[in-house]
């Protein structure tokens, strides 16, 4: 049994939230065993089975949307506009993972071929059977139900290990679908310190998801690569933004701005480099300075959810300062009292840890370049490859294209994430394997090939018995196909 429980501490206020327990190994597993347990009977609900109950469950999250918002908004301390649009998205997420499953998992016919003329072929595919989910505590409802309801779409029971800043939005979201679960451990929250997550990488789970930092995405997967299971890993990210010489100045002011400071730079798709073309660079610092000067840390955002990450924070702006940046707002003084004013720097050197770590707060280096190859270059030099935003009029597409990493908005940002149907994931140390849209869904299943025989021909090739005449049959119809 657990030995201890933790307390969950609202990062605003400093008051306790709830008390959690640390579960233990041997409970964690245990857990794991229930959900194998249970994974039967929910993969042999089939399709529109689990439709149904997963419908019910985004039914009730719609009408406990404020109850959910206020407890987001309580453990980490952002504001509760943004608290109930993390739930609104995850509710979203929820149900199109819920209608679309049927569909984009159905089993698919291939052609045999004229060397199997006589054999069907089709691809089936079939849940993993116990998935393990570990999440962050920036967005605790809404990233973690990108593989919570994917997962459990595709018939897979889950086991979910929430942040230990984050427990209490955990628990709820388990509780809630217990409300609405026709047997229990379908899904299951088992909170907890690090030692908790560890102990569910190491448990019997057939996949593990991930969402942290890249340093400890790599012990998750060399732990899953003990056992030989697969992983989804969703890292950091160091996101640039490009701003063309024809892009509205004053959209991608306030988009980069935003996608910035929101949520206390808590977002691992977040703006941290803007690359802007000298043309319009004086014009773009002016405009984004004067909007920033109006946002306030403690009124359009929180503090840091983790207070460990003041330090990496300070340490950026500080090395920065020491390398010869300049700042439009803020300084070395931005870190206090918990939270971070908004800062913004210029001129940084591309070697200085503000540009090549990720910093994960409210801090956004603005850097001119002489050409979009140059902008694209800088983009890419990144060891991160998560999201990107490009904003031009006439070449966004073009310069998109030439981004190394797995998402990029256009004259927007943060959109992909609002758009069920694609995937969401990076490259390099952002990740590997993707979740949401069609491919989320794929992710949680693996395929199965099934050939059958529609009907007996003299010529057999599987046998010992096969014939010399056999044998020349088929080295002619491979002539005939594939020799001219």
């Amino acid at each position: 049994m657990s030995t201890s429980d933790f307390a969950s501490v609202n990062p605003v206020t400093g008051q306790e939230i709830g008390r959690f327990p640390n579960t233990s190994a041997e409970e964690v597993h245990a857990a794991v065993k229930s959900a194998h347990e249970a994974s039967t009977a929910w993969a042999a609900l089939g399709y529109d089975g689990r439709k149904k109950v997963l419908k019910s469950w985004a039914s009730l999250l719609t009408r406990r949307i404020d109850e959910i918002g206020k407890l987001i908004s309580e453990e980490t301390g952002k504001p509760l506009g943004d608290a109930a649009l993390e739930a609104t998205l995850a509710i979203e997420q929820l149900s199109w993972a819920a209608a679309k499953s049927g569909t984009i998992l159905a089993d698919q016919k291939r052609p045999s071929g004229l060397l199997m003329f006589n054999m069907t072929a089709k691809v089936q595919r079939s849940p993993y059977g116990v998935v393990g989910v570990i999440g962050p505590w920036n967005y605790p409802m809404f990233t973690p139900m990108g593989s919570i309801a994917y997962a459990l779409a595709a018939g897979n029971t889950v086991v979910f290990k929430p942040s230990e800043y984050t427990p209490a939005v955990g628990d709820w979201l388990a509780r809630s679908f217990d409300e609405i679960a026709p047997f229990s451990a379908i899904f299951t929250t088992v909170t907890g310190l690090p030692d908790t997550g560890r102990a569910l990488t190491e448990s019997d789970v057939n996949k593990i998801s991930f969402t942290g930092s890249t340093r400890t995405a790599k012990k998750v997967a060399a732990a899953a690569a003990e056992r030989m299971i697969p992983v989804v890993l969703e890292c950091g990210g160091k996101d640039p933004v490009i701003v063309a010489g024809d892009a509205d100045i004053k959209l991608a002011a306030e988009y980069a701005l935003w996608s910035a400071m929101a949520n206390a730079g808590q977002s691992c798709i977040g703006a941290e480099r803007v690359y802007v073309m000298d043309s319009v660079a004086d014009s773009f610092i002016s405009t984004i300075t004067s909007m920033a000067e109006k946002i306030h840390e403690g009124k359009n955002y929180g503090p840091a959810t983790m207070p460990s990450q003041l330090n990496v924070i300070q340490s950026h702006i500080n090395d920065a300062a020491a390398r010869g940046a300049t700042f439009a707002l803020g300084g070395v003084n931005s870190v206090h009292d918990g939270m971070v004013a908004p800062t913004l720097m210029l001129d940084v050197p591309e070697d200085s840890t503000a540009m090549t770590e990720e910093t994960f707060g409210p801090t956004l280096a603005i850097n001119r370049v002489s050409s979009l190859a140059e902008a694209i270059t800088l983009s890419n030099a990144s060891r991160y490859g998560l999201a990107a935003a490009v904003f031009s009029k006439r070449d966004g597409q073009a310069i998109a294209s030439q981004l190394v990493c797995g998402m990029v908005s256009i004259n927007s940002v943060f959109s992909f994430a609002a758009v069920s149907s694609v995937p969401f994931g990076g490259v390099k140390d952002s990740g590997i394997g993707r979740i949401h849209g069609h491919e989320g869904l794929l992710e949680f299943t693996y395929p199965r090939t099934v050939v059958a025989t529609r009907f007996q021909i003299p010529l057999t090739f599987t046998t010992f018995k096969r014939t010399k005449f056999a044998e020349t049959v088929m080295k002619k119809i491979v002539q005939v196909l594939y020799g001219r």
